[in-house]
């Protein structure tokens, strides 16, 4: 084949353009051909190129991780965080990892799901001796597959994943079928942290009580925010001991993904409620076009609450007024006798307006109920219409027209006509008689305060 002159010279410029984003994407500037991630209330590793090599470092270490305000937990992790930051490769690339241990004991960190050599795969003891504290190990490799897949320690995993030693390894394919405008990635946990501690129980195995999205419960979990007409993808891994069946609100997506890959599209299938396994990853896809503020959360009942105790005798029916306990206990908070709203809506009473919890007297209301140190509300953030009586595993998704940032845009002005109303609304208005959460017995037509416990008289 003969090209003329000027051929030539659009070929040589088209190569020396190549070569250029070749150097940029080199360099550290994002890689063309996918969307990187977003890991709410986390972060994504760090990595240069050496000899063609990706080279990422993780340093394993005790961390403090505030789940919401008013709960901080001593936590194990990575880099200061738990989640660990992100690691996001491509197919195809080489990747070295150096692992420096400051914990205090040995650990070794395996790279779930990955197609590796045997001497790579980070099993103290039968592929490798563990890291001791102090030492740093490297990991090489080069990644022949995509998916969402994970890292964690294969060293005393019960008090190292316990304790929050997990993170995402996300390998994007090197030919994506569909193009992804916003990529979340959310950990699933759960964790048992007694009142009054800030040290989970790590050898804990079935009485959880706190739930977790990349180590956060609500309200202290991040919002996913995007623009109406996106096509977004959420990726839900999962290494705690239940399984947890993630539902979201407003829209049917399609379950696209697992550690094996991306499903092919025959094999596709819509839902609203995706189960994630433990040990196991799962993505779904969907299109972003109903506007909204639409929750994203665990539909296991317990797992949308904070602080849940279990070892408390059932109450529901049990009129507890005039009680002796009653009498000797005025601010005895009645667990579940008319059901469990009226403890949300006392706990309401008894946070500030970022939900975090009291620990002093209020100056203002009077209440002299306080929560004990590092102890959150079982659910009692406030919302546009009033209390939103969830917390543990669940977090927003805010879908809005003409953003021009992904910064939280705030509650949905829902359009007039459009929100759920009460029929009758202003006699019931005229009406309404004002009592205390706690002591029924006490009424107003007016509001105020209890004058037993002080708490602000509700409608």
């Amino acid at each position: 084949m003969i090209f003329s002159r000027r051929q030539l010279i659009e070929r040589g410029s088209a190569a020396l353009l190549a070569a250029g984003a070749l150097l940029k994407t080199r360099a550290g500037a994002r890689p063309l051909g996918y969307t990187p991630v977003v890991t709410p209330n986390g972060s994504t590793l760090p990595w240069k190129w050496e000899n063609g090599v990706k080279v990422f470092h993780l340093v394993a270490e005790p961390v403090r991780r505030e789940f919401t305000p008013g709960l901080v937990v001593n936590c194990w992790g990575y880099n200061g965080q738990t989640p660990g930051p992100t690691i996001e490769v491509v197919e195809g690339d080489r990747v070295r990892i150096l692992v420096t241990n400051k914990l205090p004991e040995k650990t070794s960190v395996h790279w779930h799901g990955i197609i590796l050599p045997n001497g790579m795969d980070g099993v103290t003891g039968l592929t490798q001796p563990g890291i001791e504290p102090g030492e740093t190990y490297v990991y090489e490799f080069t990644v022949r597959q995509h998916g969402t897949m994970m890292y964690h320690p294969h060293a005393d995993e019960m008090t190292q994943i316990a304790m929050g030693m997990v993170g995402f390894f996300i390998i994007h394919p090197r030919q994506p079928e569909v193009r992804i405008d916003r990529d979340f990635c959310i950990f699933l946990g759960e964790w048992r942290i007694q009142a009054d501690t800030a040290t989970p129980v790590a050898f804990e195995m079935t009485d959880f009580n706190y739930f977790t999205f990349n180590s956060k419960v609500y309200p202290g979990t991040d919002p996913l925010v995007v623009k109406r007409g996106q096509r977004v993808r959420v990726r839900l891994a999962n290494l705690s001991m239940d399984e947890h069946p993630i539902h979201l609100h407003g829209h049917t997506f399609w379950i696209t993904g697992t550690p094996g890959g991306r499903i092919p599209r025959s094999a596709q299938w819509p839902e609203t409620t995706v189960a994630v396994p433990v040990g196991s990853t799962r993505d779904f896809e969907f299109l972003a076009d109903n506007p909204g503020d639409w929750p994203l959360h665990c539909h296991k009942t317990h797992h949308t609450m904070n602080g849940m105790e279990h070892d408390l005798p059932n109450m529901m029916g049990v009129t507890q007024k005039g009680t002796k306990a009653q009498e000797l206990l005025p601010e005895i908070m009645p667990m579940g006798e008319n059901g469990m709203d009226q403890m949300s809506e006392m706990q309401a009473e008894m946070t500030d307006a970022r939900g975090k919890p009291r620990q002093e007297p209020d100056p203002v209301q009077g209440s002299t109920m306080t929560f004990p140190p590092n102890t959150v509300p079982m659910g009692s953030a406030p919302g546009p219409y009033g209390t939103i009586a969830m917390g543990g595993m669940f977090t927003v998704v805010k879908i809005r027209d003409g953003l021009t940032s992904y910064a939280d845009p705030g509650w949905y002005k829902a359009p007039k006509g459009t929100v759920s109303h009460r029929v009758g609304g202003a006699a019931r208005k005229a009406a309404a008689i004002y009592t205390c959460p706690m002591h029924p017995e006490v009424q107003s037509d007016k509001p105020g305060q209890c004058p037993k416990c002080g708490m602000q008289l509700q409608p």
